[in-house]
Formats: structure tokens, sequence, C-alpha cells
């Protein structure tokens, strides 16, 4: 029995215009009223994530998520973290300066702040396209200091753009840190023991729920890891086709409720 779904939001629970359906929300609803955990899982910081979990009525004491990327697994109600990692400045800063050389813009999230880096001359970020919900400021390299606390570092740009420049980046910053694509033109760097499986390991322990007990729905290279975790594994129809080759069961697209389709075929009671 699934007692755990984690999901992803971007290509996943969202449709294109980045709304959650009612259906979608109807069987999350009757999932959470039945006692399953629903914790919304994504690389977003939980500022950027409230509107959705008023959408889905996940502000209840019990209620988690689990954000970037799995750096953080935080209490809806309180906001309080249960895990939290961040990156030294050293990190940020010698990544800035691989990013400068690449001409890549670079942008730094906070709990409610993206500072966009002076890396690229010819490019600008679009990650305050993606997220606008957060504060915006500019600030050279130099300028941040270790009073900040550094969640993840992001590279958005257009696509063709980004994997012609990552052609150049050397292996040994893969193995620095935990580096995927969560969108063709974002680029996410974190913490090298940070990812969605262990995010969802983290709160499933504390929740006394076993492995195989988890529901993971997820889209794109950033949710490999939940996907390989969790006891059921479903990937979106509209997901990457590698991550399908990974999953449990192929649902349908996200503009035609994949998540409730999954959910009601896998989790519900009747």
């Amino acid at each position: 029995m699934i007692k755990l779904i984690a999901i992803d939001l971007d290509g996943t629970l969202l449709k294109d215009d980045k709304t959650i359906s009612d259906r979608n929300k109807e069987i999350l609803t009757k999932a959470k009223n039945q006692g399953t955990k629903v914790v919304l899982c994504t690389g977003r910081p939980l500022l950027a994530v409230e509107s959705y979990l008023d959408r889905l009525e996940l502000r209840d004491e019990g209620d988690y998520s689990i954000t970037f990327n799995g750096g953080s697994v935080q209490k809806n109600d309180t906001g309080e973290a249960l895990l939290s990692f961040s990156l030294s400045l050293d990190e940020v800063q010698a990544v800035a300066e691989v990013m400068t050389e690449l001409d890549l813009p670079l942008d730094i999230i906070t709990v409610d702040t993206c500072i966009n880096l002076t890396t690229s001359k010819t490019k600008q970020s679009i990650y305050h396209t993606l997220n606008p919900l957060l504060t915006f400021v500019t600030k050279s390299p130099e300028e941040l200091d270790d009073t900040i606390v550094f969640n993840k570092m992001v590279v958005g740009t257009d696509p063709e753009y980004l994997d012609e420049k990552l052609k150049s980046l050397s292996p040994e910053w893969y193995e620095k840190f935990n580096i995927m694509k969560s969108r063709d033109c974002l680029l996410e760097i974190i913490h090298k023991d940070v990812s969605k499986a262990n995010g969802i390991d983290l709160l499933a322990k504390e929740l006394g729920i076993k492995q195989s007990e988890v529901m993971a729905i997820g889209d794109e290279e950033n949710d490999v890891s939940m996907i390989e975790y969790a006891g059921m594994g479903v990937v979106m129809e509209n997901g990457n086709e590698n991550l399908k080759k990974l999953a449990q069961f192929v649902t349908k697209s996200n503009q035609e409720d994949g998540v409730a389709h999954a959910v009601e075929k896998f989790v519900l009671v009747d």
C-alpha cells in the first residue's frame, strides 16, 4: 500500500500554464483524506510553492514539502526544516569562476532571494521568468559573503547554448557537485549529498514509512534518484525518454492529468 506520494511540479503536477487542474486536486485531496502523505518534491524553495500548497490544502500539521531538489525537508505549516543542506562561499565562488570562463549566467538561490551573478557578458539569466515570486538582486561574485545561506546554484539560458557550453565543463565538477538538468533550459548545481531520493528517504523514515510504500512521480533528469528509490516509480508520458526506462509505470501527460491517473490507479482505496 502506498503511504507517501512524492510529486515533482513542472512538467508533472503542473500543466504547461503552471496551474494544477481540478482533476489533480480532486484525486490528491482524496489521497490525503485516506491518510496518504502528499508531498511536493521540487527544486524550488518553499516560498515559490506556497500557492500550490494552498491550492492542494497541504498546510496542516503533518504536511511536508521537499525543496531545493532534496536539499531541504520542511513542515508546510511552520516552514521548520527537518533537513537543510547549503553550499559554502568558496564553492559558490569557484563555480562562478568556471561559469565566467564558459560565459554562462549563474544564479544563487536562497530561501527567498535569487542572486544573479555577473558571470556572462553575452547572456542574461532566464531564471527570473521561471520563479517570479522570489526577490531578485544582482551581484558580482566578489560581493558575496559567508552570511548568506547558499541553497543551490542554477544556470538558466536557452537550451542549445547551454548544451554547447556544457561540453567544455570539466568532468571534475560533476564529482564535486550533484549537477543535473531540471528542464532543458535549466541546469541545477547542488551539494554532492543532496538528491530528491535522500530527501524522501529522510522524511519516510521520520514518518515510519517503508521505501516500498513510496510512490514518486516525475518527468525530468533531476527526478532520476527518486524514481529509482521509490517502490512505485511513475514517469509522465511527456517525460524524459531515459527516465521512462526506469519507471514501473508511465502515466498520462501533465496536460492530461497524469498525476491523478496514476494516484487513482495505484493509491486510492475503494
